[in-house]
């Protein structure tokens, strides 16, 4: 692992940041879809199984069709018998994106798109800071420069003002944990996924190994909660209620591709751009009941795209001082 923090060509962090947005945009439209299908079979886990499962399905056939992502299985596999670069815990990014649908489809309903969102905005703030000091991910160890700190402090500020609305009522309770632990998870997801996609030399290979071991994950847990309570209610007949695997398939691989360039926390952040834009449109355009945007969530919306773009900045004292003339 290198210890060395590596140059990103500034072109391709901008073009990173937008591919996270619209990577958080489509995570948002996935946390309702998966909220509702919990809903309808009164049973998060049953909802997540689901959702994961239709993604794996799609996955794996995208894998065994495609040459590249054969060979990068290989690679893994090679290297993790080796015991040289990728180490077996690096494939295991899964289990986080099984325990976020789970969060999605068990307190997506209830908290509301918008506050779900933002609090797994939390997690991945303060998580993401730490990974990437740690360089867990592909781009390697990233300094705690000041506009990253800065960058850092708004967003968590900007969850503070966004949520403050909904703090004195009985909706901002200890659920709000669940996407808080989830937010934290994503972070370390990201940068091990990336690992395996760095490992692999395929995005539809790590995808896979990530879909593969959510889903590991999600079917242990469901047996258990079927010897508890038994099997879930009916599949609802509605299409659109199945989607938020095939939408996990672009958030994860959109992920895994782009934080190479980003870092985690600027992936973070630019994610959670698009988290909150799309989070505001549902709560807007389609609401769940009982659901409000206040005034505040909005401003905290405006302060987060703020603070990415601060994070994102360069640091000017990491450049090398020009030569003096002689």
């Amino acid at each position: 692992m290198t210890t060395t923090t590596q140059a990103v060509n500034p072109l391709h962090r901008i073009l990173g940041m937008a591919g996270a947005t619209a990577v958080g945009v489509l995570l948002s439209i996935q946390a309702r879809i998966n909220g509702a299908l919990g809903a309808r079979l009164d049973d998060p886990i049953a909802a997540a199984v689901v959702s994961f499962g239709a993604g794996l399905v799609v996955l794996v056939g995208c894998a065994t069709a495609i040459p590249s992502a054969r060979l990068g299985a290989r690679r893994v596999v090679a290297q993790i018998r080796s015991d040289q670069g990728l180490r077996w815990w690096q494939c295991l990014g899964g289990v986080c994106g099984g325990y976020l649908v789970f969060t999605q489809s068990m307190t997506a309903q209830v908290l509301g798109v918008a506050l779900f969102t933002i609090t797994v905005v939390a997690g991945q703030v303060g998580s993401g800071l730490v990974v990437d000091r740690l360089g867990l991910g592909p781009a390697g160890p990233q300094r705690v420069t000041t506009p990253r700190l800065l960058g850092a402090a708004l967003a968590v500020v900007a969850v503070l003002i966004a949520v403050s609305a909904q703090l004195g009522t009985s909706r901002a309770d200890w659920l709000v944990l669940l996407p808080a632990l989830a937010g934290i998870g994503l972070s370390w997801q990201a940068a091990v996924n990336g690992r395996v996609r760095q490992t692999a030399r395929s995005s539809v290979l790590a995808s896979t190994v990530n879909f593969g071991i959510g889903t590991c994950a999600l079917l242990l847990a469901f047996a258990v909660e079927v010897a508890v309570r038994g099997l879930p209610a009916e599949l609802p007949p509605e299409p659109w209620l199945y989607v938020g695997g095939f939408l996990g398939i672009f958030v994860i691989g959109g992920s895994v591709a782009l934080v190479r360039y980003t870092g985690v926390l600027v992936l973070a952040l630019g994610m959670i751009a698009g988290q909150l834009v799309g989070a505001l449109l549902l709560d807007v355009v389609v609401p769940s009941p009982g659901t409000t945007v206040p005034v505040s969530t909005v401003v905290g919306v405006g302060l987060t795209l703020v603070a990415v773009g601060v994070a994102a900045m360069p640091d000017r004292k990491l450049r090398p001082p020009r030569d003096l003339p002689r």
